[in-house]
């Protein structure tokens, strides 16, 4: 619950920058000690499921551990440049990551660090750069 409470809260405080939408595709079961080609399967499912919601003109930005890093700013400056483009979509993977199919349609991968983190974590995290991107942007004031 309290992740589900901190994305709405960002989504709320982003709803003044523009138009936000959050859109979930449900995880694919995997089975308990997964073979490599059950993995393979779990990936292309949820591959197939995030494709079929992002538009061919859409700047998808995948978050991808292999990623560019940022610091804020730098973050801001990129999410500035992007947004001229049109709608701007980030990608979160599963529990297995993202397939290639998904990484392969994305113009931009993004990493915020080389561990992992849960995807309900990493969501708020990104609600969170996201929000102080735009504060940035606006010449804001924002928590260094």
């Amino acid at each position: 619950k309290y992740w589900r409470d901190a994305c709405a809260e960002y989504l709320k405080r982003l709803t003044r920058y523009g138009q936000v939408e959050l859109i979930e595709v449900p995880d694919a079961p995997e089975p308990a000690h997964a073979s490599p080609g059950a993995d393979a399967q779990v990936l292309r499912i949820e591959g197939e499921r995030l494709l079929a919601k992002i538009r061919p003109d859409d700047y998808v930005i995948a978050l991808a551990i292999d990623g560019k890093s940022y610091t804020s700013v730098g973050f801001a400056e990129h999410v500035e440049k992007v947004m001229l483009k049109g709608r701007m979509v980030f990608v979160i993977g599963g529990s297995l990551g993202l397939s290639n199919q998904v990484l392969g349609r994305a113009d931009y991968k993004l990493s915020f660090s080389k561990m992992t983190f849960p995807h309900q974590l990493m969501r708020v995290i990104l609600l969170e750069q996201i929000y102080r991107s735009y504060r940035i942007i606006s010449h804001e004031p924002y928590h260094k």
